[in-house]
């Protein structure tokens, strides 16, 4: 997350050197990225809507099927329940989050005739950008724990292919692109 971070201060320092006329692709930006951090609450919250449904249906006929090769008692059942519709949760207050911060840059970045210090731009958009990432992660982990309703076999497959292709991603020490003022 370092070289994000430093590309997302390097931005708001380009943005917020610029006129306010022309800071429209910015808020657009800015924008998209609040769009888009309301959906994925949204279906955070609608999908931790249906777990508490699925949760509240007394007949577990699916968990009785021979495909299923793992502990299916009630008790493990609801265990992985709650810790699958904590991982949505979890997600949603990251996402929601990451629109408030998102929300807080855009008021800032579109504050007329005024001096906004370009660290307090600097941290709302770092804010966010660390929420949406959190968010993320929550759903990436809400997969997981999908699969171990199907056994500790899938979720256990499923744990590797994350952990290796997040070691992959998070461990590139090459920026995306230079940044080089002018």
């Amino acid at each position: 997350m370092g070289f994000e971070n430093n590309d997302k201060r390097i931005w708001v320092e380009r943005i917020m050197q610029a006129y306010k006329r022309d800071v429209s692709i910015a808020l657009s930006v800015i924008q998209s990225n609040t769009t888009t951090a309301t959906f994925l609450a949204s279906v955070s919250l609608t999908l931790c809507s249906l777990i508490g449904a699925w949760i509240a249906n007394i007949s577990n006929i699916f968990f009785q099927s021979q495909l299923i090769y793992c502990d299916t008692s009630p008790n493990t059942i609801s265990i992985k329940y709650i810790c699958l519709l904590t991982s949505f949760l979890v997600a949603f207050s990251c996402f929601v989050q990451s629109a408030r911060h998102f929300v807080h840059a855009n008021y800032l970045i579109s504050t007329p005739d005024s001096f906004i210090p370009v660290s307090s731009v600097e941290i709302a958009v770092i804010r966010g950008g660390d929420f949406w990432s959190l968010g993320r992660r929550a759903l990436y982990f809400a997969l997981d724990l999908l699969l171990w309703f199907f056994g500790p076999i899938p979720m256990f497959i499923c744990s590797v292919v994350m952990v290796l292709v997040f070691h992959y991603l998070d461990s590139d020490s090459r920026p995306l692109h230079s940044n080089q003022y002018r």
